[in-house]
């Protein structure tokens, strides 16, 4: 599906005013993306511009593609203030998430979504996401990239396993840089103050240069500075513990607007054209990110209010060095793209609720080496060492021949080291990990996660109206997991002496996944004519399977997901008006399920099979000269096709006597609510000297589920519906705007995630919320050169 937007000509308007000032709605890009920051040539007055894609991993005019697709180009980031993954999310209607704090999102689309992913010893996430060409989906949830410079953010839904691989069994997100431009000298910068209700207040700085070295090479470079206000307190609370007898207090974590964000990053970008068919684009880019506080509050605490007992702080960093090679052998395009990130990310945070919970219900206690009980208060300290390897070599044939193929070849190495501790303060010797002094339980793992694959897609005109698509994907995963995993006491039971792991007391898990296959997509499209065709696409996608640290379960199963989808791509009234659409209905076999099981530890079950029915749609109107609507919607049903049993390990459809049913059949999928949808009008109008716009958009999502099992989603609760408003008002002169804006006019506590911090049977008393940001109010000075 498309999300268009348009730029109006006016007749007391210049060439670089009309490309500046063209006219973005909240879901579509508004022109062909490519030199965003430059003067494009003037469109038709008053009608839709074209929107250039790579869905299909060549450009094509999104009203071609035969996919459910959705663009956002870089004059809707603009006028739409999309600085981060959140911002943009809530533009795309078939994608829903989970978020604890920045850089801890996990993603998912058309709800495929069972929540718990996102853990670097769970499933591996079923949407993947491109910086370019190059795939970012990390073990631990998706980068929070921030958006500047953007040429344009293409979310591809349904599964693209054939194109894109294992993470993209239920959709892609592909966020496309601007790239060096040898034509000439550009840049830009914006500069933004803001203050956040209820909170303190927050600035941005971004800017871009693009610099010819020669008529053959150029450079750009891009760089940021942000900082995001908090407005979550920290509030003082006394609590008991029966089982230890002692009273505690958290005065030392009394902090107002305590979850703060500060970010930084930038990117390098080189262009070489070698000749008139080889160019070489080497990019460098990084990020550095640091939290403090939690983004989320406790309702039973209060309004945006928690009450914290020890430390909460972040840091997560990464950088991605890439290379792109594009050229010609003949008549045929081929492509090569490689990637290589690091990230590591380190957190501190306040593990105080498993302690008071485990006091409280199960008696347990903690002494000092002179055998005087302690403070039970437990901390959690993690460092993540992440990196990540892709190449991908591709061939492709002319756009224009009638027979036309793409074929390539694809590996990757995910490597992760990670460490969790979770320290009691004056822990005696006796209870404390070998090595690790006052580590009451620790997680130290290894994991290598390996893909490999051959593809292929053959597109024929079987006449000058009908085309049919036939693809395929080979693919081998190789996943392993080493390291250990538990108390002091686990030490006894370890099978290996520590090897090639710091400070690993022993071994006591060394498990290996692997497994060949197929994807597969079919397509047929019809046009009727250059502005309406129709298409059906039955395809599918896959997720590895892997392995669980409990020696009682074994490994679990990949998942499958089969798509069959009826979609639409229409243009009328002269290109004024535009409506795409799909329906669909998919298959999802083997779900894989991750929660938390006993003493804490993540389990992955295979939970049986499920069902999701959807549309989707959008829509762009060029209602009167300089007003324009814009929406987009989806209806997404997905339920549980057979029981979810708690005796059962891989076999879900469950009726035999004496099993627990969790989740029965018919169950809705949680996190994902069934309608979501947004609309965006904005009027552009001459005041004096000045262009001007008016702009109001508005976002309203239904209820979702928190948890699949019932007896969990009960006590946590589901996330409830609402409604956000946003509002934009600007003055353009020459290459320079000013906005002012506000988010979230009415102040909604929209409930992205609600969650608990262990096991729900256990931590259910205290449930978190977080939040979408309060009203935040802000203005915008940008320049363009």
């Amino acid at each position: 599906m498309s999300l268009n937007g348009l730029r109006i000509r006016g007749p007391h308007r210049s060439a670089r005013l009309r490309a500046a000032l063209g006219v973005s709605t909240a879901l579509v890009a508004a022109s062909a993306v490519r030199a965003e920051t430059a003067a494009s040539p003037p469109p038709a007055a008053d009608t839709l511009s074209e929107v250039i894609v790579t869905a299909q991993k060549r450009e094509e005019n999104i009203q071609s593609v035969p996919i459910s697709v959705q663009a956002l180009n870089t004059r809707v980031i603009e006028r739409m203030k999309i600085q981060n993954f959140e911002d943009y999310a809530k533009l795309l209607p078939s994608v829903s998430f989970q978020t604890t704090a920045p850089g801890q999102t996990n993603v998912y689309m058309r709800g495929v979504a069972t929540g718990g992913d996102g853990l670097a010893v769970g499933s591996l996430p079923s949407v993947g996401t491109y910086l370019d060409e190059q795939p970012v989906t990390t073990i631990l949830g998706a980068l929070d990239v921030h958006i500047y410079d953007i040429a344009r953010i293409e979310a591809l839904a349904g599964p693209q396993g054939t194109l894109f691989g294992a993470s993209s069994e239920a959709g892609t997100l592909r966020i496309i840089t601007n790239k060096p431009d040898t034509s000439g000298f550009s840049a830009g910068y914006t500069l933004q103050g803001n203050t956040v209700d209820h909170g303190g207040q927050g600035y941005l700085a971004e800017g871009f240069v693009n610099q010819p070295v020669s008529d053959k090479v150029a450079i750009r470079l891009v760089a940021f500075d942000e900082h995001d206000a908090g407005y979550i307190d920290s509030v003082a609370e006394t609590r008991y513990y029966p089982t230890a007898g002692l009273t505690v207090g958290n005065a030392p974590y009394v902090k107002k607007n305590f979850n703060t964000v500060d970010s930084y990053g930038g990117r390098a970008a080189l262009k070489i054209d070698l000749n008139d068919n080889w160019t070489i684009t080497p990019t460098v880019m990084g990020q550095e990110q640091r939290t403090k506080g939690v983004f989320s509050y406790e309702p039973a605490v209060g309004d945006l209010q928690v009450a914290r007992f020890g430390p909460d702080y972040g840091k997560d960093a990464w950088m991605q060095a890439a290379l792109t090679i594009q050229g010609k052998i003949g008549k045929f395009d081929l492509t090569y793209s490689g990637g290589y990130m690091n990230r590591r990310i380190q957190m501190h945070s306040d593990y105080s609720d498993y302690s008071y919970f485990y006091d409280a219900l199960y008696g347990y206690v903690h002494y000092d080496n002179a055998g005087d009980i302690i403070n039970p208060n437990q901390e959690l300290v993690v460092d993540s060492r992440y990196s990540k390897q892709s190449h991908e070599l591709r061939i492709q044939s002319p756009a224009s021949d009638r027979l036309r193929f793409t074929a390539g070849l694809f590996y990757q190495k995910q490597i992760n080291h990670y460490q969790s501790q979770y320290f009691i303060q004056g822990l005696s010797d006796a209870e404390s990990i070998t090595g690790q002094p006052g580590v009451y339980y620790l997680n130290q793992q290894k994991r290598i996660d390996r893909d490999y694959a051959a593809f292929g897609e053959v597109a024929y005109d079987l006449t000058s109206h009908l085309t049919a698509t036939l693809g395929g994907r080979l693919y081998r995963y190789d996943n392993t997991v080493t390291g250990f995993f538990g108390f002091k006491t686990t030490e006894a039971i370890c099978f290996a002496p520590s090897a090639n792991l710091s400070k690993l007391p022993c071994v006591n898990i060394d498990k290996a996944a692997k497994r060949d296959g197929e994807t597969y997509r079919f397509n047929l499209t019809y046009k009727f004519d250059p502005d309406r065709m129709v298409y059906f696409t039955v395809s599918d996608g896959y997720r590895p399977g892997g392995i669980n640290r409990r020696a009682s379960l074994g490994a679990y199963e990949p998942d499958f997901l089969t798509n069959y989808e009826l979609g639409w791509k229409t243009q009328w009234f002269d290109h004024r008006l535009r409506f795409n659409g799909a329906v669909y209905l998919e298959d999802w076999n083997n779900v894989q399920f991750n929660f938390s099981g006993a003493n804490g530890i993540t389990d992955i079950l295979n939970a049986g099979n499920a069902q999701v029915k959807g549309v989707e749609t959008d829509l762009s109107w060029v209602i009167l000269h300089g007003l324009t609507l814009s929406g987009a919607a989806a209806y997404t049903d997905a339920r549980m096709l057979t029981n979810y049993c708690a005796l059962k390990t891989s076999n879900a459809n469950c009726s035999d006597p004496g099993d627990s049913i969790l989740a029965p059949k018919g169950t809705q999928l949680p996190v994902t609510p069934q309608f979501k949808g947004n609309l965006t009008l904005r009027y552009e109008f001459d005041l004096g000297p000045f262009a001007a716009h008016l702009q109001g958009s508005v976002v309203n999502q239904s209820a979702a589920r928190s948890d699949l099992r019932l007896l969990q989603n009960a006590i946590v609760g589901d996330q409830r519906a609402f409604t956000v408003v946003d509002f934009t008002s600007g003055l353009a002169r020459g290459n320079t705007s000013v906005e002012l804006f506000v988010k979230n006019l009415l102040d909604e506590r929209a409930q992205l995630y609600r969650y608990t911090e262990c096991a729900a049977t256990t931590c259910g008393a205290r449930v978190y919320v977080t939040p979408d940001q309060p009203r935040t109010i802000g203005l915008e000075l940008s320049q363009k050169f």
